[in-house]
């Protein structure tokens, strides 16, 4: 009896628009680049976290959502950053010795877990598409980021910043950018209409300017500096 793997039907699911299938697929890269006061950074220096992803104009079947988890531990989220496909879970375990407070304010999805305890877990379904920046009330220094698509056309920069897809059909896409720390309004500036044909497609240059200032706690205050948490 032939079987089919659940990833060979999702495969050809995606290479199908409207009902029309799409023969061809491409290499799609662009390139990360630090600019600050109009001069690019200097090759040696760290790049931001950085994910860029193509929204088909014709819709096709998102990507099945999943089960993940960001481990809290050393006051530090891990990993920093996740891609997931809308509907998903993502569990949030204290394995701290003291209590966290995770919580989101921003467009993607918006939450308040509250107080809990080391060894304990509280969940979240990120049931919309969006970025959601996550930090902890307590402790400042901890931070991460969950963006929900939903389309599987996605890359996270390398640390040479350089992002690459692979087998993406031909057609017509919206282009979106997301970089560590830049304005909202500088990231849309970077939307654009882009039109995947052949083999390989080089979609430029994908800016990064100065980063923005430190986040606020889940008040809109900033956190006291240096203050003892008493958790």
């Amino acid at each position: 009896m032939l079987r089919v793997s659940r990833k060979t039907i999702l495969t050809a699911s995606l290479l199908m628009i409207a009902g029309e299938p799409l023969l061809r697929a491409a290499e799609v890269k662009a390139q990360l680049v630090a600019v600050f006061a109009g001069n690019s950074t200097n090759k040696s220096e760290k790049f931001p976290s950085a994910v860029i992803w193509l929204e088909p104009v014709q819709a096709i079947a998102p990507s099945p959502p999943g089960k993940f988890t960001l481990l809290q531990k050393n006051k530090t989220f891990t990993p920093h950053l996740l891609v997931v496909p809308v509907g998903s879970i993502v569990a949030f375990p204290n394995a701290d010795p003291f209590f966290h407070n995770v919580f989101s304010l921003f467009d993607g999805k918006r939450f308040d877990l509250g107080l809990y305890e080391a060894g304990s877990t509280r969940s979240v379904v990120f049931s919309r598409v969006g970025v959601s920046y996550i930090f902890c009330n307590i402790h400042s220094e901890m931070s991460a980021v969950v963006i929900a698509l939903d389309t599987p056309f996605y890359s996270v920069a390398d640390p040479h910043g350089t992002f690459r897809m692979q087998d993406i059909p031909d057609g017509d896409y919206s282009l979106h950018v997301w970089v560590e720390a830049q304005p909202q309004n500088a990231l849309d500036q970077q939307t654009r209409q882009v039109h995947i044909a052949g083999t390989v497609a080089d979609l430029g240059d994908i800016r990064a300017d100065r980063p923005e200032e430190q986040h606020l706690n889940k008040f809109g205050r900033p956190y006291e500096p240096d203050a003892e948490p008493p958790y």
